[in-house]
């Protein structure tokens, strides 16, 4: 990925970057995300836990930074993704966080971004 893409998206608002997302995993059918021992997580002040998912590698070893700085960058193929990961996640009570940018970051429904994924899917 060239720097003058990355630069360019990372200055995009949370819901330009959820877009950008579901159309690259479909693209490259894989979904980024941040692993040390476990996969990384966050929590907002209600409680709520996150897992913060990227559309691509160079996106998640940008944000392996503070708590996440000994996490590196793993990928997880978007099948497992949807039929695996998304199910646990909505059974856990677990929120999917959308390419995360400090505190910016799209935080949607499991079923959204399960009809998102399957609606850009359809154009493959």
């Amino acid at each position: 990925m060239h720097i003058a893409e990355i630069t360019a998206v990372m200055k995009l608002p949370s819901n330009v970057r959820y877009e950008y997302f579901i159309k690259k995993v479909t693209d490259f059918e894989e979904v980024w995300g941040l692993f040390s021992d476990a996969w990384a997580t966050s929590k907002d002040e209600d409680g709520n836990l996150f897992i913060p998912f990227f559309p691509k590698k160079e996106f998640a070893e940008i944000s392996a930074e503070k708590e996440w700085a000994l996490y590196k960058a793993r990928s997880i193929s978007l099948d497992d993704f949807i039929e695996k990961w998304l199910a646990g996640m909505k059974k856990d009570g677990i929120i999917p966080s959308i390419f995360p940018l400090g505190n910016d970051m799209a935080a949607v429904s499991i079923d959204v971004l399960l009809k998102d994924l399957e609606m850009e899917l359809e154009n493959y």
